[in-house]
């Protein structure tokens, strides 16, 4: 490791400290990723591939130390429980729409069925009335 690099997370892990204590003087004190690297006088993208064991640990500690969810998993659990609604939706959809091909394609083929001439009729009972005339 480099001291440029060493340099840049010992200044993360300060500035860990001083957005976990509420002390934050670069930024705007959020418990975000963005936050931190802002507070650490990094760049953001160093942050997250540099760096991005700290990144983990700072979620961590703001899981432990505070006692709150990060923003980011708070939208991350947002979403999820969104594409649940709209999968469970989807389902439901899915559920009807195949009920209605079943549906469809009985109907079709009892409208496409045609008798055959040489075969008779079968007997009906005298309460029984044909839908379809008989000569058909």
């Amino acid at each position: 490791m480099n001291q440029q690099h060493q340099d840049e997370r010992t200044r993360i892990r300060e500035a860990m400290d001083r957005l976990l204590t509420g002390q934050a003087t670069a930024s705007n004190g959020g418990l975000t990723a963005v936050a931190l690297a802002e507070e650490a006088g990094v760049h953001r993208m160093a942050l997250l591939k540099r760096h991005a064991d700290l990144k983990i640990e700072f979620y961590e500690r703001v899981r432990t130390e505070t006692k709150q969810i990060p923003e980011s998993e708070k939208r991350l659990r947002e979403t999820v429980s969104k594409l649940k609604k709209t999968l469970a939706n989807k389902e439901q959809e899915l559920r009807e729409l195949r009920q209605q091909v079943t549906l469809l394609t009985l109907a079709s083929a009892v409208l496409t069925q045609k008798k055959d001439p040489q075969v008779e009729p079968s007997p009906t009972a005298d309460n029984v009335i044909p839908f379809r005339p008989s000569n058909l």
